[in-house]
């Protein structure tokens, strides 16, 4: 993978000694900037995406991230945290493969990005995708509950609860043991409809978190929604007009909540309008309406009496052709940038006033019109390219649900990842944020790094492999030295042990036992004296308690087993003999010089048996006793080898050497001649 910035290497405290298998994080968006959000992560050849925005504040392919950096035919699993566009909006462009996201989140991804193909000002040539493209892609979606577990191609992966906005996840996927955490856009507060994100259970190796805000502190809630009902208040008191930019879903249906109840309790209002302007208004509340049950109790509760988006004072507006403009009046308007649509028109038509006022309640991308104007110059360029005087008043009241330094800094304490991977975040805020959480976990050997786009960041982790026994297996502990016999499987990068009856149970494979017959013809009369077979009374015998030979007719032989590796071979061996007689025996010449003497067979049979030991444990020495001492590992085995006598401390290594030992004897041993 291409890199433009040196390769930044974190490792493990207990990873000093060795470099394990390596990891990769790249951000491919949002690195150390606000916009774009795709990060790519490759471990054990597994790679996953985590979201696919593009950047606000541009068009066309200069909106996308670094795809070109990337193979995008090698993505495993692509997760989207939610339907925001600078984290969802490259999707239909993009996917090739699967991906996977909340319920709430595909319900309003296809919405959202309908709109912004809709209000996007650019020409046919510079559009991204269509509307088609964006109906192909909700075919590749899955879905994903809160904390259910999936798992594809060895990933296993599972979300939380993130706040921020409805449907929003922090996705936690694990490779091989590896855990890490993906927090996307988070808020640990709970606000009037929404939960605070959730803090998991398990500490992650690697926590790949926000940083929009930096080291900057929230107002507490309550003196934000204040200051924004007073300036409302006082800008229509004055007869002025008041435009709230903010994006069709997640925020808006906050502010909207606030509006209504405001409203209700000030009867001089009545008479002024509220209006939600958006081409999605209805369909965005009927989404809103349909998971309620993904909210806060607050919401929940209120809504088995009544239902909390059904607004008494605030009325959809479609288009600004639908909108007569008299007198004072509160729009709430997308998109939030102000960069076209609904907001923009409106802006452009009273931003020389100065009764108006343009409250901008939330987080505004570098590169924005509604960034610009939280600095209030003189004059602003319109749509139609000339230029007007900025007369109106301009109130920037954030109630962006990111996380601020306080969420953060407590968020990460709680999990104590030993490595940190800031993203989401311009590169000043994200600077002082990275040193202020250098000083905070100065004394706990945690790695903290701010990668900018396309720089990689290698880590180092080994992975042990350990397996479990689960069934049967597990209901007795094993003794120390102890064998533990059963199915060795696996899957992904999980292993486990069960007994052959429990594999049905545990996984999706079964056992089954295949029977085998052969029947051939020999060319020699054969007569088989045996007891006859029950079944068939035919003269039968068994061949090492595995194969039953069975004389069918004066010609005819039959093998019956039931096939394993050590059946198969004892079957193989009974047809080659049976073939083998009707052959000419080859004549033996002996030759007085070239007879050999016991003692010279148990001299060639103590060299194979020497060999064959130090094949399997490797340090193998001979005593002046004529015995053998075996070391592995340090520990030492003495071997007789008259007797077959085996004495060690070590239980497991002691009965591995006998029965090493046994077997060995019975393979090089000639076959003594049968007793007529």
């Amino acid at each position: 993978m291409a890199s433009t910035g040196p390769s930044q290497s974190l490792k493990r405290p207990d990873s000093s000694l060795t470099r394990g298998d390596q990891l990769i994080i790249t951000p491919l968006g949002a690195g150390n900037e606000v916009g774009r959000s795709c990060v790519y992560m490759s471990y054990k050849g597994k790679t996953i995406l985590f979201d696919c925005g593009i950047h606000p504040a541009y068009s066309g392919m200069a909106a996308l991230p670094y795809f070109d950096e990337i193979d995008p035919s090698t993505i495993d699993v692509l997760l989207v945290t939610h339907f925001h566009l600078d984290h969802a909006a490259s999707l239909p462009y993009f996917l090739e493969k699967a991906s996977f996201m909340t319920h709430a989140t595909k319900a309003i991804y296809k919405l959202l990005l309908s709109d912004y193909v809709k209000v996007s000002k650019v020409s046919v040539e510079d559009m991204l995708y269509d509307e088609q493209d964006i109906l192909r892609s909700m075919d590749k979606i899955e879905v994903i509950d809160f904390h259910q577990t999936l798992e594809v191609n060895g990933i296993r992966f599972w979300c939380y609860t993130a706040g921020h906005v409805l449907g929003a996840a922090m996705f936690m996927v694990d490779i091989a043991g590896v855990r890490v955490l993906y927090t996307g856009d988070y808020s640990r507060e709970e606000d009037r409809h929404l939960r605070a994100a959730e803090i998991p259970q398990f500490c992650p190796d690697i926590c790949i978190i926000e940083s929009t805000y930096g080291v900057q502190l929230h107002q507490p809630r309550h003196v934000r929604e204040k200051r924004f009902t007073d300036v409302i208040h006082s800008t229509i008191s004055q007869g002025g007009r008041v435009l709230i930019p903010a994006y069709a879903l997640g925020r808006a249906q906050e502010l909207l909540l606030i509006l209504d109840e405001y409203w209700s309790n000030h009867p001089e209002l009545h008479n002024i309008p509220i209006y939600y302007a958006s081409p999605l208004a209805k369909r965005c509340m009927a989404v809103y309406q349909t998971y309620i049950n993904s909210m806060n109790e607050r919401i929940r509760n209120q809504f088995a009496n009544s239902n909390p988006f059904d607004f008494k004072h605030i009325s959809p507006l479609k288009s600004i052709e639908n909108f007569n403009d008299v007198g004072p009046s509160v729009v709430m308007a997308s998109p939030g940038g102000l960069q076209s649509g609904l907001s923009r028109q409106l802006f452009d038509m009273w931003c020389s006033d100065k009764k108006n006022a343009c409250v901008i309640p939330g987080y505004v991308v570098g590169g924005t019109l509604a960034k610009t104007i939280i600095n209030e110059p003189k004059e602003v360029t319109l749509m139609n390219g000339l230029t007007a005087p900025l007369n109106m008043q301009v109130h920037y009241i954030s109630f962006s649900a990111h996380a601020d330094f306080a969420q953060t800094s407590t968020f990460l304490k709680e999990l104590m990842p030993p490595n940190i991977i800031l993203v989401h975040g311009e590169a000043n805020e994200m600077g002082r944020l990275k040193q202020k959480l250098i000083t905070q976990f100065a004394d706990c050997n945690t790695k903290i790094i701010s990668p900018k786009n396309c720089q990689s960041v290698e880590m180092y982790f080994n992975s042990e492999k350990m397996a479990k026994t689960i069934g049967r297996l597990a209901e007795k502990t094993p003794e120390v030295g102890e064998t533990v016999s059963g199915l060795l499987v696996k899957k992904g990068f999980t292993y486990q042990i069960m007994a052959p009856d429990d594999l049905h149970v545990f996984s999706q494979l079964s056992t089954e036992n295949v029977t085998q017959r052969l029947l051939f013809l020999t060319l020699v009369p054969l007569s088989v004296e045996s007891l006859p077979d029950e079944e068939s009374e035919v003269p039968a015998f068994r061949v090492h308690e595995r194969v039953t030979v069975k004389h069918d007719s004066e010609k005819h032989i039959s093998l019956h087993w039931t096939s394993d590796p050590i059946s198969d071979m004892v079957s193989d061996s009974i047809v080659a003999l049976v073939l083998n007689i009707s052959r000419k025996i080859p004549k033996v010449v002996v030759e007085s010089e070239a007879i050999k003497t016991e003692e010279e067979n148990g001299k060639k049979a103590e060299k194979v048996i020497h060999a064959l030991l130090v094949s399997l444990f490797g340090d193998v020495k001979l005593e002046g006793n004529g015995n053998l001492v075996i070391s592995v590992d340090g520990n030492v085995v003495h071997l007789d080898k008259q007797s077959g006598n085996v004495e060690s401390e070590n239980e497991g290594l002691k009965e591995r050497v006998r029965v090493a030992f046994q077997r060995i004897q019975n393979a090089v041993k000639p076959i003594p001649p049968s007793v007529s």
